[in-house]
């Protein structure tokens, strides 16, 4: 596969913050604005994350924080951790909550407690009116209800990150009003990917979402030269969708980048 060319993209989950890029951050954010990456929107994944990627959104142009608590965190939380998150909710530069959701994969928070904070991420971004960023791993049957409870109370919106689902989940969650974000896993061959590379073909234009989740899932194209996923790279998942839905590559750069700035709300510069 050749080197996609440069477009505009926004990276709509890259873990900034992540100890993967202590050595060379600045370094990174410089690849990604020369690979035409104008913006990227950071989560975090704990309290003092959320602190982290706020510094970063408010030192670094083009970069935006997402204040939460990951599932697979919820059991160190400090018992004011919470509060902390509700606190940075208006701060300038955030531009979402999360990430958040439920995960049955890894063992590390009893499962209530995810449902608990779940819960309470969901509450919050729907009293301030901020899209929330959803993680899900092999726990579909148990959020989407979760996300229908919240759509009955009022206007929901937001991102499934990273999507691993199939065509129906994607569907269902779309029509709940949440847009579709698809990583580096949609462009492994592996026949376990074949569902999800379904749904990347026939979400809808407007809700389809790009992004990295760096420094994980780093393209096919890349694996085994890369040392990690960065922003840069968004390029190579962003062919493969392209590929996949027959669309140009240009195209698929206007349409998602269009997407992310009203999800997020971001000026039009970004």
């Amino acid at each position: 596969m050749a080197e996609p060319r440069v477009s505009l993209w926004i990276d709509t989950h890259a873990h900034l913050d992540a100890e993967a890029f202590d050595s060379d951050r600045e370094e990174v954010i410089a690849r990604a604005r020369r690979a035409g990456v104008t913006a990227i929107v950071c989560p975090a994944i704990s309290a003092d994350s959320s602190e982290c990627v706020l510094r970063l959104a408010q030192t670094h142009a083009g970069l935006y924080a997402a204040v939460g608590i990951q599932p697979n965190d919820c059991a160190q939380a400090a018992p004011d951790d919470w509060d902390r998150i509700a606190g940075l909710a208006d701060r300038p530069g955030v531009v979402a909550l999360g990430e958040t959701g439920l995960d049955r994969h890894w063992d590390y928070t009893p499962f209530a407690v995810q449902q608990d904070y779940f819960d309470r991420h969901l509450r919050l971004a729907q009293a301030r009116d901020l899209p929330v960023i959803v993680h899900c791993r092999d726990a579909s049957a148990d959020l989407l209800p979760m996300l229908r409870e919240a759509a009955a109370r009022g206007p929901l919106r937001g991102v499934l990150h990273s999507f691993s689902g199939d065509r129906a989940m994607a569907d269902e969650c779309v029509g709940l009003g949440l847009a579709i974000s698809f990583s580096g896993a949609v462009t492994y061959p592996n026949k376990k990917f074949e569902a999800l590379r379904e749904a990347a073909r026939v979400v809808p234009s407007d809700r389809l979402l790009v992004e990295t989740d760096s420094p994980y899932l780093v393209p096919q194209a890349l694996r085994g030269k890369a040392k990690r996923n960065e922003p840069a790279h968004v390029t190579w998942t962003a062919q493969r969708l392209a590929e996949l839905r027959g669309v140009a590559l240009d195209e698929l750069a206007l349409q998602t980048t269009a997407n992310a700035r009203r999800l997020f709300r971001l000026g039009a510069g970004a």
